[in-house]
């Protein structure tokens, strides 16, 4: 064991590992006994493609680069692809992300597109295929710019012919519904086919405030009839929808404060805890109904198990196993159920969950150790007190490694990660990024602000026009506390984010003196900008409740707004943006920039071409987390081994 100063530790997880190993198994199906889910490449350009596992086991992407099996529709997409098992293969429908068309494959041949191009706005794009064989169809979300502005855009549910008629031809697609509504979800249809179910919701709610659950009646003839509202409005947040397997409508609503599920309107399982979600990507699936009547879920207080409900009795029994934390992504085919699961020991894996024996195992994506585990952090999952004596949840990994040891008498550096959303959490689960720090001696404080998913629709709503206020209020005190106690150093605190998250960075640093320096990731940073037309439809209205109406309290969103208090930040910071964002635009960092003038305070500004919100190219992380350790290392006095010098502007 050697003694060494905190930061100084050497470390086998270099930023290109943490890069390789970045991102998910995402949208797991059944098709057939196969089972399929899209994967991500980090060294390929960040694109994402789609693997089939076999019968036999092995595992192969069916989609070459540049294929890249993701969607855009309200920019944060949706679930991307449908395949059916075939004589002669299977039939694959999947949207592909560099022209958003649809696109039919038979392995073997090469992708045919079966929607056209259209070069009004951001043009058409597509979600949640669900193919209907027997009516030459595929039935989708359809998101139709109108215009050139972000906002100029209709969402319905379409149906697309699959002989490729539609390829050159928008006047193919049949709509399946109007444009009363400005976001929907794709239809879920019965088993006798007869009837479907879809979400539905309108500015300036999120999905997560209120959504309607729609039912319509399917006509011999392929039209949705009598669409009706039967559950949800503006106060209540249904997560998701579908039919179980004696055609009963089965959804998961917040109307007692926490995401349960209902069958047919009536409880099933009123526990506070929640099994379902925020819903920011379309298909997201906390519950899929069995053939036997079960219920497979995904739910939890924080972090999320994998069980088996029974609609009788109220019980649910959880898959044994090591994971901690399921993604909502779930598939049930006859008694089997696949999920993609992790811990803080394993990144996330697709599991097979038998539930007649009640056996779960790894069968995809299947975790490998890189390095030693243990190099691994060692999560402590707490609860803080913060002001008015309320309730702060955080993960704290402190450093960790199995080499080295600080001097007796020196207290480790912390940085307090702020997560993105802000209406999201922090999963419990393997992060090489966060061992990235913590096993060079780097404490990571993950912090579930008030705001945050996974407590509770009370817990979730502090941040109701206290954006700015409570989030930063809470990470300060996660950080003040572990100073407090001892177990951080006090002049040697650091605040992160992205995002939302890194919007609480920048107000942390502009309205606090908590912190000793921070990193801006792809942030929101002027709120007046932000809030009138420089984002995209979706969030265009969300300020609305995290701040309040502009028209209302403009001198609100100038007041909470960092780029306005530029002049406040007296403390080193690192602002990373990928120059293609058009949710937090590159604008936002420029404004920010130039408010802060000839100021002396050290910084540097990384822009990366070809990425959006969120990095996912591995050049691009790799870069990212190295500048990110040097301006630690400069401002905290620590010497890392290996890692190249950022440059700081003053």
């Amino acid at each position: 064991m050697r003694t060494l100063p905190y930061g100084a530790w050497p470390s086998p997880i270099d930023a290109a590992l943490a890069a390789a190993h970045d991102g998910h198994p995402e949208y797991v199906e059944f098709v057939g006994d196969e089972v399929w889910w899209t994967e991500p490449r980090p060294a390929e350009g960040g694109r994402r493609t789609l693997v089939r596992r076999l019968a036999g086991g092995t595992e192969e992407s069916l989609l070459p680069a540049p294929w890249n099996v993701r969607s855009r529709v309200i920019e944060y997409g949706g679930h991307p692809w449908a395949a059916l098992p075939g004589e002669n293969g299977p039939l694959v429908v999947f949207v592909h992300f560099a022209d958003q068309r649809l696109y039919r494959y038979e392995p073997g041949g090469e992708p045919r597109p079966l929607t056209p191009l259209s070069d009004v706005g951001a043009g058409l794009r597509w979600a949640e295929p669900r193919l209907r064989p027997e009516r030459g169809e595929v039935w989708c979300v359809l998101e139709e710019f109108t215009g050139p502005g972000p906002a100029d855009v209709r969402r319905v549910l379409a149906a697309v012919p699959l002989d490729g008629s539609a390829a050159d031809d928008r006047d193919a697609v049949r709509e399946l519904t109007d444009d009363r509504h400005r976001f929907v979800t794709g239809p879920k249809l019965s088993p006798d086919g007869r009837r479907a179910a879809w979400l539905a919701w309108d500015h300036p709610r999120m999905p997560w405030d209120g959504t309607e659950l729609l039912l319509a009646d399917v006509g011999p003839d392929g039209t949705l009839r009598g669409a009706r509202t039967v559950a949800g409005g503006p106060g209540e947040s249904i997560a998701q929808a579908d039919f179980t397997h004696d055609g009963r409508l089965l959804y998961a609503s917040d109307r007692s404060g926490w995401w349960n599920l209902h069958l047919d309107g009536e409880p099933l399982c009123g526990r506070e805890e929640e099994f379902g979600g925020a819903l920011w990507t379309l298909g997201m699936r906390w519950f899929a109904p069995l053939d036997s009547g079960l219920i497979a879920v995904v739910h939890g207080r924080g972090a999320t198990a994998l069980g088996i409900l029974d609609p009788e009795t109220g019980e649910v029994v959880d898959a044994a196993g090591p994971w901690t934390e399921f993604a909502p992504t779930l598939a049930a085919h006859g008694e089997q159920v696949v999920a993609v699961g992790a811990s803080p020991r394993s990144a996330y894996e697709v599991v097979e969950l038998d539930t007649r024996t009640g056996h779960a195992r790894v069968i995809g994506a299947e975790h490998d150790d890189a390095v030693d585990p243990a190099y691994y952090p060692e999560p402590q999952i707490r609860t803080f007190t913060g002001p008015d004596g309320r309730d702060i949840h955080a993960h704290i990994y402190p450093p960790h490694h199995p080499g080295c040891v600080a001097p007796g008498d020196e207290l480790p550096p912390y940085v307090v990660w702020a997560h993105g959303g802000p209406t999201a959490r922090a999963p419990l689960v393997l992060d090489l990024e966060i061992a990235y720090f913590t096993s060079r001696g780097i404490g990571v404080a993950e912090v579930d602000y008030g705001g945050s998913t996974g407590y509770g629709r009370a817990y979730r709503e502090r941040l109701r026009e206290q954006w700015g206020v409570v989030d930063v209020e809470d990470c300060a005190a996660v950080a003040l506390a572990l100073a407090d106690e001892g177990t951080a150093d006090r002049d040697r605190l650091a605040v992160r984010g992205g995002s939302a998250g890194g919007w609480t960075a920048a107000a942390s640093l502009t309205t606090t003196d908590v912190y000793a320096c921070g990193t801006i990731k792809y942030p929101i940073l002027d709120l007046t900008g932000w809030g009138t037309g420089e984002t995209h439809d979706f969030e265009s209205r969300y300020l609305e409740s995290l701040i309040g109406p502009l028209a209302d309290v403009p001198a609100r969103y100038t007041e909470r707004s960092p780029a306005t208090h530029a002049d406040r930040l007296n403390v080193p910071f690192l602002l990373l943006q990928g120059l293609d964002d058009v949710i937090c635009p590159p604008v936002q960092c420029e404004r920010f920039l130039a408010e802060l003038g000839d100021r002396p305070v050290p910084h540097a500004y990384l822009a990366f071409e070809g990425e959006g919100h969120g990095f996912r190219r591995a050049e691009t992380m790799v870069r990212a987390l190295e500048a990110e350790l040097s301006l630690y290392a400069q401002v905290f006095g620590l010497n890392p081994p290996g890692v190249p010098t950022l440059e700081l502007k003053k």
